[in-house]
């Protein structure tokens, strides 16, 4: 599937491609929505209700995955409900293989992710994977979210890359789009990003599973 003799520059997402993203589909899609309905002395369904058109309204922007824009949104303490449940947080199967393989390997490892800082943090705190990143940018650094075309720009002035020895791997078609009108070369989708769901049908990019189909020649 690649060629990793072409690849200086792999560019890695962390929610749905290095974690399992039962934990964030869990969080907003039953946990938030429990304590909203706790909070304002509604049902569950009710505040699901609610919150769906608010959630849908924001996605694809870089509120969306901002802890602070929903606590403010929601009055609840976003960040501290992710601790309450971090537990759920889990790396995906052969990642870590995956991830030992490239830190032995001459290549640059940069996570990219829109998780909100405050997130990031404790998923790093959980998972112990940061000592495998040459660099960690999330895109509130930035500004903008990966799905915006101006986000591809801005990451390269942060961390140069040549577009065409580059490789980024991303559970989110609109992230993978967004990149490949940037121009980079080398783009993977993540077929089952949430172990609790079924795989995912990808017909626009080479997809994978789990990561033991990327170790060969690596």
């Amino acid at each position: 599937m690649i060629d990793w003799k072409k690849i200086d520059t792999v560019l890695l997402d962390m929610d749905g491609t290095l974690l399992d993203l039962n934990f964030d589909n869990h969080f907003w899609k039953e946990f938030v929505p429990l304590k909203f309905a706790e909070q304002h002395g509604i049902s569950l369904d009710t505040a699901k209700q609610q919150l769906g058109p608010q959630f849908k309204s924001m996605e694809g922007k870089l509120e969306w995955y901002c802890l602070d824009y929903w606590s403010r949104a929601l009055q609840l303490d976003i960040a501290g409900l992710k601790a309450e449940i971090s537990g759920l947080i889990a790396v995906l199967p052969h990642v870590a293989e995956f991830l030992v393989k490239l830190q032995q390997s001459p290549k640059m490892v940069v996570l990219v992710t829109n998780a909100h800082r405050d997130s990031l943090g404790l998923k790093m705190e959980k998972t112990c994977l940061q000592s495998f990143f040459d660099r960690i940018i999330s895109s509130h650094d930035l500004g903008l979210p990966k799905e915006h075309a101006g986000f591809w720009p801005l990451l390269q002035q942060q961390e140069p890359f040549d577009k065409q020895s580059t490789l980024l791997i991303d559970d989110s078609l609109a992230v993978l789009n967004s990149a490949k009108l940037f121009g980079i070369a080398h783009l993977i989708s993540v077929s089952k990003p949430d172990s609790k769901q079924p795989k995912k049908h990808v017909a626009d990019y080479p997809s994978i599973e789990d990561f033991r189909e990327l170790m060969a020649g690596l």
